[in-house]
């Protein structure tokens, strides 16, 4: 069991409340920050444990976002930074995607620095998508590891909100480099990149809709009747528990330091996951899958090589049946 105290941005988040649940298992205290009172007691009450408590960040853009939750808990060691900014509608991508990506990241830095000097080990949840091409510039030969950029430029981002997303993902990224390369911090940083996590919630469901943002492509599948037409579309994934442990690898282990670990299992097929859901949900009411039309679906998926993350990390990926067993497990019996 461990006294270390372990900060979590962003800690309602899908992705967020799964570390924070491994944390406490493992004995860490954990500070959380939310962006209301209300999400702060609802997660409190999910998480029924006195070694979590919460802190309120109502906006992560505004200077000095930070500030006064790391001077409040000078016993924190470890900052994850799982936080993105929260956007209802996206209609000037500048404003309300890159800027505030890149502010969010930075913010979060400069508090570290100036108010949590005790702070050894910081980890940034980036994503995938800045490490791939998409698009025009995805490379069907290519073969994407841990020190390939999405090669999107910040014009191009600019152009429309799905490519605004990568970009921001890339430029907030690229500016937590960035920080440390220029400012003398006592911190050692670590990346996460994700693409599709898949996998249940972390506590339990009250709410059906709150899977929406989170496993959409499996409740695109699941929401399908038998008469609907399976769409042929696939991409890479990675289970949420996974990625949640690798948050917590990536401040114990010294080799993660300086590197980003690129957690991607493997790759998925809506075929696949509607004959895995048929297979061990016998009432459902999706459609079968013909993955015979696997091959022609995969050379539209990205090839990768993550052996480096595996070697740090040290543990299996969840593979996909799992995932969307639980998952979908999760989802009907809500």
């Amino acid at each position: 069991m461990s006294t270390t105290s372990v900060f979590v941005s962003g800690a309602n988040g899908f992705i967020a409340q799964h570390i924070v649940k491994q944390l406490l298992s493992k004995g860490y205290n954990v500070v959380g920050s939310v962006r209301s009172e209300a999400k702060g007691e609802e997660l409190k009450s999910l998480v029924n444990n006195d070694k979590f408590s919460y802190e309120i960040v109502p906006s992560l853009t505004e200077d000095g976002a930070f500030d006064d939750a790391l001077k409040k808990h000078p016993e924190v060691t470890v900052f994850l930074h799982t936080a993105s900014p929260f956007s209802f509608s996206v209609k000037d991508v500048e404003n309300d995607l890159m800027k505030p990506a890149v502010s969010g990241t930075l913010n979060a830095l400069k508090a570290i620095k100036e108010h949590g000097p005790q702070i050894k080990r910081v980890v940034v949840t980036s994503s995938a998508v800045a490490v791939f091409g998409f698009g025009p510039q995805f490379d069907a030969n290519k073969v994407y590891n841990e020190d390939d950029w999405n090669p999107v430029t910040y014009e191009q981002a600019l152009s429309n909100p799905m490519f605004g997303y990568f970009g921001s993902k890339k430029y907030a990224e690229k500016a937590a480099h960035d920080f440390v390369a220029k400012e003398t911090v006592n911190f050692g940083i670590s990346f996460i990149n994700p693409p599709y996590v898949f996998g249940p919630q972390a506590y339990a469901i009250k709410d059906k809709t709150t899977l929406n943002t989170s496993n959409e492509v499996i409740n695109k599948v699941v929401k399908l009747t038998k008469n609907d037409v399976l769409p042929a579309e696939g991409h890479v994934f990675v289970d949420v528990r996974d990625v949640a442990r690798a948050h917590l690898v990536a401040f114990e282990k010294d080799e993660a330091v300086s590197k980003r670990l690129l957690l991607v299992s493997g790759s998925y097929t809506l075929d696949t996951i509607a004959n895995i859901i048929n297979k061990k949900f016998p009432q459902t009411t999706v459609p079968k899958g013909d993955e015979s039309r696997n091959p022609e679906t995969s050379k539209r998926i990205h090839k990768f090589d993550n052996s480096r993350t595996q070697k740090i990390l040290g543990f299996e990926f969840k593979p996909l049946e799992e995932s969307i067993i639980d998952t979908v497990d999760q989802i009907y019996n809500a």
